[in-house]
């Protein structure tokens, strides 16, 4: 199927006189007759629910859905995407290991690997997404399990060279994790670009209305743990489900996150929240359509504009990521940009205060237009040096651009413009 039929089709499918659509499993719990039954599920010999804070048919449909649309072979429905990141960095790392990651990726995650994960013996070291193949390697050594990036950075907007990457990762064995979340997987599939783990924060796109929070990892099931001395504990027996060994498994490191990790941190979605996700996705592809295309009209308004310093948005042909664009995200490059005001934070604020329809809100992504100042909000914790390193001058503005109509997103800017 297509992406826009999988949208609509993919991850529930009901049998003779079921609801058409996942009804909300509000349960913890769940019953069985069988004692071995039971054990059975426990000991991960049989498919089944038994808790909700490992899995739970609601969020199972949402799994099914997006691992489907991302080509992929399994889906672990997360409390957030911050948790998605965290439970797949802990997945495969332990004390002594590192991550190497693009520095140009979300505050929150920046935070994450560069505060954070040392507090737990994980480093974090970073590369330009620019940077030619030979410094990018050069970070990688026997303790690297990840390599990190995003295939549209937020809030710089640079697009992510994939095959630069996959070969890195592909020539010294180590996973390739990308955050998928602005890109959603109707304008790009990175499993098709030699990515092993696809993350997203399902509170944007893939939900659509600022309505559910919530985080989604997918496994593509195309990385060999077998034997792999680098990640030594999927070839080791799991005692804590009987010897159990993941490399051994048809999907190692989707059901390792869950068994050991979902089981011990509990971050798994809500079923409320994956209902609401799940039937806001059906719309995702004719949604991702809108946006594309306001925003195309958007960024060619600001690149004319005087006040305007420059725009970063890669439909711009002029863009420096205009190209990768073209190759790996050809059915539209997103709803998201950035752009610099002629003047310093005071005109930042001075634009974003005098906009009327678009709001000035911490998030991205969903329906609505909305507008950001990152150095001073979800960047704040950065000094100016990583603010650089991440792409972020101090006059830079994020614009999610929504569905309205594109001549009143434009007339909004137009007139706020006026006020700086």
């Amino acid at each position: 199927m297509k992406q826009d039929t999988l949208c609509v089709q993919a991850g529930y499918r009901p049998k003779n006189g079921e609801s058409r659509i996942p009804q909300i499993c509000q349960s913890t719990t769940f019953y069985y007759e069988s004692t071995q039954g039971m054990a059975d599920l426990f000991d991960l010999k049989a498919d089944g629910f038994f808790y909700s804070r490992l899995a739970n048919p609601t969020v199972e449909a949402l799994e099914k859905k997006v691992a489907a649309l991302e080509g992929g072979a399994y889906g672990l429905g997360c409390a957030s995407g911050m948790s998605a990141i965290l439970l797949t960095v802990m997945t495969v790392c332990g004390a002594g290991d590192n991550i190497v990651t693009a520095s140009e990726i979300y505050g929150g995650t920046y935070n994450l690997f560069s505060v954070t994960l040392p507090k737990f013996g994980v480093e974090s070291r970073f590369f330009d997404m620019n940077a030619n193949a030979e410094d990018i390697e050069a970070l990688i050594d026997e303790r690297t399990k990840i390599v990190f990036a995003e295939t549209v950075a937020n809030p710089a907007i640079s697009v992510l060279d994939f095959d630069k990457i996959a070969a890195i990762c592909k020539k010294h064995g180590v996973l390739f994790v990308v955050d998928n979340t602005l890109a959603t997987p109707v304008l790009c599939r990175p499993a098709q670009f030699g990515v092993n783990i696809v993350i997203h924060s399902t509170t944007k796109y893939m939900d659509g209305h600022a309505a559910a929070l919530g985080g989604m990892i997918v496994d593509c099931a195309n990385f060999n743990f077998k034997g792999n001395a680098r990640y030594a504990s999927f070839n080791v027996p799991d005692e804590s489900y009987h010897g159990l060994v993941y490399a051994d498994l048809p999907v190692p490191f989707g059901t390792k996150c869950r068994a050991q990790m979902m089981r011990d941190t509990g971050a798994i979605m809500s079923p409320q929240n994956a209902f609401i996700t799940y039937i806001g996705s059906d719309t995702l592809a004719l949604r991702m359509e809108r946006h594309c295309a306001n925003a195309k009209k958007v960024a060619a308004y600001l690149k004319s504009h005087p006040k305007i310093a420059w725009v970063r948005h890669s439909s711009l042909p002029d863009d420096p990521y205009h190209a990768l664009a073209q190759k790996y995200l050809p059915n539209g490059t997103g709803g998201m940009m950035s752009f610099g005001i002629q003047g310093d934070v005071s005109a930042c604020a001075r634009f974003m205060e005098a906009l009327n329809m678009i709001t000035q809100e911490t998030h991205v992504a969903d329906v609505r237009s909305c507008v950001l100042h990152p150095a001073s909000t979800t960047h704040r914790q950065l000094s100016d040096a990583q603010l650089e390193s991440a792409g972020i001058p101090k006059n830079l503005i994020r614009l999610s651009v929504g569905i309205e109509n594109a001549e009143d997103i434009i007339a909004d800017i137009a007139q706020a413009l006026e006020k700086v």
